[in-house]
């Protein structure tokens, strides 16, 4: 298996909307004269793209080489599929559906959570990876802030930020919370708290524990991993693989590979094991994409 990184910033996504909307086009009556589907233009190519977004231990790269959980996973999985070469584009978090849309990379490897209004632009494999919050705040943790809700409760004397599209930002826009400040990436909600231009960033725990650990001299800790409650619900956190809503073979030969993994305990931790996650982060086998691009968290 062979893992190619190029680094893709958000300026290129934006050069020329109508031109990329073009070569996407041209891709696709290629493939459609070609007489094949996306699956089988990977496996003649033996090469897919995939696009990540520098969420630690998630997936980031270091040099030319690509890392995290859902790298080790899709290394496999494609590698089953027939697919031996995985190529990776790093993009802002705000540019991964619109660059898969159009046509720049055929997947998303950055645990992306599965949620209706993302179910509407794009296609969701199984669920991955189940996931808390956490908030990261400076040493000592001066404000007393223990979940978003007592951020909610500061009346506003808390900057909170949050990840340009994430699911936290959605957590404090439904919970009232005016004072945010959005980033394109996790390393600069980061410096944002360390500098003290933000009193707080809320993220994935795994994330943010993670870079608190390999930040010693940032001067932030995390607070205790939470689940966000809206109107008494708990919102479940479910990362998964987006491919394009056509690309239904793809979607299918790769839920299945996926199977083999998310079905064994064993497995799975022997590939996001040394990242981090534990079997707590195993989607339980009846919590399904439907029920989640529904917004059934019941």
């Amino acid at each position: 298996m062979t893992t190619k990184t190029t680094r893709t910033g958000l300026s290129a996504v934006a050069i020329g909307a109508l031109t990329l909307g073009a070569l996407a086009g041209c891709a696709n009556d290629d493939a459609t004269e070609a007489g094949g589907s996306t699956l089988e233009q990977l496996r003649a190519d033996g090469s897919i793209t995939v696009a990540i977004a520098d969420e630690r231990p998630y997936s980031w790269k270091e040099g030319d080489e690509a890392k995290g959980a859902t790298i080790a996973m899709h290394e496999q999985i494609f590698a089953e599929m027939g697919i031996d070469q995985v190529e990776v584009v790093e993009v802002d978090w705000n540019s991964l559906i619109p660059g898969l849309n159009a046509g720049r990379f055929d997947a998303i490897s950055a645990g992306m959570s599965i949620m209706p209004d993302r179910c509407a632009e794009a296609a969701f494999s199984d669920p991955e990876i189940m996931y808390t919050t956490t908030l990261m705040v400076p040493e000592g943790n001066p404000q007393g802030l223990t979940d978003l809700d007592s951020v909610a409760d500061s009346g506003g004397d808390v900057t909170l930020a949050v990840l340009s599209g994430g699911i936290e930002a959605g957590y404090a826009e439904d919970l009232g919370i005016g004072n945010t400040v959005s980033v394109d990436n996790a390393q600069s909600g980061m410096d944002l708290v360390s500098n003290g231009r933000a009193d707080a960033f809320a993220m994935t725990a795994i994330s943010l524990n993670w870079m608190a650990d390999n930040s010693p001299d940032a001067g932030v800790e995390t607070t205790d991993a939470f689940v966000q409650e809206l109107d008494g619900v708990e919102q479940i956190g479910a990362g998964a693989t987006v491919f394009r809503q056509d690309d239904t073979e793809l979607l299918e030969a790769y839920n299945e590979a996926l199977a083999g993994i998310t079905g064994d305990a064993e497995t799975y931790l022997s590939l996001v094991g040394e990242y981090g996650f534990t079997e707590e982060n195993l989607p339980p086998s009846d919590l399904t994409t439907e029920q989640l691009c529904a917004g059934d968290l019941s």
